[in-house]
């Protein structure tokens, strides 16, 4: 135990009650989202932390004595990037909750690290305002850490991921040091840009203590477009045709028939289990410019061989079409014990190759998989659903995930466009980044954290 004889100096940082120390406690906390064959190690302690100041001493003792320090939100983290596999000490920011300043005009609103995404959307929305990030999970997930992730979802083919919308940080480096990175302005070209640095470093270089954020105004209206197709070829060359036509939706989603079955038997709404591929297409804007934007996209489905294409104009049928696909996930998770999520992206040229690929490799190593993703801007999430006890399992799926990632980069694209590498895929980073550019990045994490202590054996090796 790596704080043995230390717990009661943390308890006279934070007091009794802030501090967790039992076994059954620890545990919940061993591990997050993702789905993990090896034993969990537990952390030695989880520690809630309200205040910038509480954060500031936690982080000056584990620093002296070189302790672990792994922050944590809701846990909804998909590459372990969330887990303590050397021990040491969890901060818990479910209490730095607070949305510190919202500011219509300046169209900004400053939160601590634990507030729900979904709580950001609805305030920025009582002012006509919008925060375009949507990950499938941000009911329940935290902007400290999307930022860590600098997570996206399906919005991002149109209005960007986590980093277009950080102005500024507050951040606590590893010795305890408060730092403001970047400027409350919507334009900053003074010195170098480190508080996008932080964003998608996922708790290695810094703990994140409050974020600006930039609003945008709300699209006036919204509907969305759902096609079928007897082909997956078909349905994305229809995506790719959208856009050829300079129509730039919110979001083209896609399902693929092993997703549309599952979900289907899951919550029953209606989707047809007979076609190969379902497109999802969000179109936004001005009430003045749908009709065209609508016309357009229906006559570009019809040329691309799409069948029962249907408009949802209200917002029930809209979130009833959302929710089938963001139970896409859930609805994997009834065909095998666990299921694994992955997160890949190729330019869109390569959509093809790269999905029909996914398919033929899992079939070939006798995987369960369903497809899903944005491909609107080229990501798939190949969820696999197996036995992770299974050796045998295992191993097949060990070999599908490297073919996929080697499939990936050779198409032009990369191992994950949103989960992050965390601790998953380490063993992999090698095979995507420039040598050089890896040896930069550690030489940053030692400027930063020079005795490893923040959430180290994630990212690099």
């Amino acid at each position: 135990m790596l704080l043995k004889n230390k717990i009661n100096s943390i308890k006279s940082i934070l007091g009794n009650s802030k501090v967790l120390t039992s076994r059954e406690e620890l545990y919940c906390y061993a591990q997050d989202s993702t789905n993990l064959r090896e034993n969990c190690v537990l952390p030695d302690c989880v520690v809630y932390v309200e205040t910038i100041e509480e954060v500031q001493e936690i982080l000056k003792f584990a620093n002296k004595n070189k302790i672990p320090v792994v922050s944590r939100g809701a846990g909804t983290n998909m590459v372990a990037a969330c887990t303590c596999p050397s021990g040491g000490i969890i901060l818990n920011f479910s209490r730095m909750n607070k949305i510190l300043d919202f500011n219509p005009i300046n169209m900004t609103m400053r939160v601590q690290p634990g507030v729900v995404l979904k709580d950001i959307k609805e305030l920025a929305l009582e002012e006509g305002l919008f925060y375009p990030p949507d990950p499938s999970n941000y009911k329940v997930s935290t902007i400290g850490g999307s930022i860590a992730q600098s997570s996206s979802g399906a919005r991002a083919l149109k209005y960007g991921t986590t980093k277009d919308y950080i102005l500024s940080l507050k951040v606590v480096l590893a010795d305890g040091t408060l730092v403001k990175l970047g400027a409350d302005t919507i334009k900053d070209a003074v010195g170098y840009h480190l508080n996008q640095l932080i964003v998608g470093s996922e708790g290695t270089l810094a703990v994140v203590v409050e974020a600006d954020l930039k609003l945008i105004p709300k699209p006036e209206t919204r509907q969305v477009i759902t096609a079928y197709f007897e082909s997956i070829q078909d349905s994305i060359i229809a995506s790719t045709s959208i856009l050829k036509s300079k129509i730039l939706p919110s979001t083209i989603d896609f399902m693929d028939n092993n997703s549309i079955r599952t979900v289907e038997e899951f919550s029953c709404v209606g989707l047809d289990v007979t076609k190969e591929a379902l497109l999802i297409i969000e179109l936004d804007g001005f009430i003045s410019s749908m009709e065209y934007q609508i016309e357009t996209v229906l006559n570009i489905l019809q040329n691309n061989n799409a069948k029962d294409i249907q408009v949802a104009k209200e917002e029930n049928e809209i979130e009833k079409i959302w929710g089938s696909r963001r139970a896409s996930f859930a609805a994997t998770t009834r065909l095998a014990p666990d299921v694994v999520s992955d997160d890949i992206i190729v330019p869109r040229e390569n959509l093809v190759k790269l999905v029909l690929g996914c398919k033929n490799i899992c079939n070939e190593n006798n995987l369960q998989v369903c497809i899903v993703g944005h491909i609107g801007d080229g990501n798939i999430h190949p969820q696999i659903a197996l036995d992770l006890d299974d050796d045998n399992q295992f191993k097949q799926y060990l070999d599908a995930k490297s073919r996929m990632y080697d499939l990936a980069i050779n198409l032009g694209g990369t191992i994950s466009a949103e989960h992050g590498v965390g601790k998953e895929k380490i063993s992999y980073l090698d095979a995507t980044l420039d040598i050089n550019s890896i040896k930069l990045m550690k030489q940053i994490k030692k400027i930063f954290d020079p005795n490893n202590i923040l959430n180290p054996g994630k990212v690099f090796k």
